[in-house]
């Protein structure tokens, strides 16, 4: 895998790469007419017991690992969806199951889940940290790695089922899906960092999303960045010309 292209950013994305290369999380909105909600943000390879505990604590959703097309197709990583078909031979109720009718886009992004082998359970801050670090670390080593090294440590490093969903982006990024996987794959493609970002949906306390103006103000409250899915589009449209 050839490493990113570097090209021109504009002054937002450049600013949200390096808060996310800091350790600080950002907050992206897709769109009103997607899902409608708001994701935190952290940059896989700067995960932390304290950052971990943030996801969980303050935006409330499920915490999930994105990477890009061309890192699963050389780890030769599965989607869910295409699990739960594989297995409808054996098991029929599965492939009822892999029919899936989204509401808000065409498929799923939702792969194999993983725990690091390190891990004891691998629920608690200290171990999904040790994961999703591990899992950046992994991105960010890839370009440099042979197909073969690069499967060895990823199954060296990690088993499966566990307790990180991984996310797999499409290929064309935002050119092909708009989601929250492609948004935050974008950012640190754009931005020149490993592509490995985690997200988490922000949740409200009415038992929906959060507003997009709560998320605005929570990210103002706390001197983080917020974004807008339509802004990012545009970003990469100009960085991809």
């Amino acid at each position: 895998m050839a490493p990113p292209i570097r090209r021109e950013v504009d002054a937002d994305i450049h600013l949200a790469g390096q808060a996310l290369d800091r350790g600080e999380p950002v907050l992206v909105f897709d769109a009103p007419d997607r899902e409608g909600e708001t994701d935190m943000l952290i940059l896989s390879e700067r995960a932390t017991p304290e950052l971990v505990r943030l996801l969980r604590h303050d935006a409330g959703g499920l915490i999930c690992t994105a990477i890009s097309a061309e890192l699963r197709e050389r780890l030769g990583l599965p989607f869910l969806e295409e699990l739960l078909q594989a297995g409808a031979t054996d098991y029929p109720i599965l492939g009822e199951l892999a029919r899936v009718e989204l509401k808000y886009d065409r498929r799923s992004a939702f792969g194999i889940p993983v725990n690091h082998r390190t891990n004891f359970t691998g629920i608690p801050d200290n171990d999904r940290a040790a994961t999703i670090r591990a899992l950046g670390e992994l991105a960010r080593a890839a370009p440099g790695l042979d197909t073969p090294t690069l499967r060895a440590r990823f199954a060296s490093e990690f088993s499966s089922p566990g307790h990180v969903p991984l996310l797999y982006a499409a290929p064309r990024l935002l050119a092909e899906r708009k989601g929250h996987t492609e948004l935050a794959v974008s950012l640190a493609r754009m931005a020149g960092l490993s592509e490995s970002v985690t997200v988490c949906e922000m949740l409200g306390d009415s038992g929906g999303a959060r507003s997009s103006g709560a998320a605005r103000e929570y990210a103002a409250d706390h001197g983080w960045l917020f974004l807008d899915g339509p802004r990012l589009l545009e970003a990469y449209r100009a960085w991809s010309a």
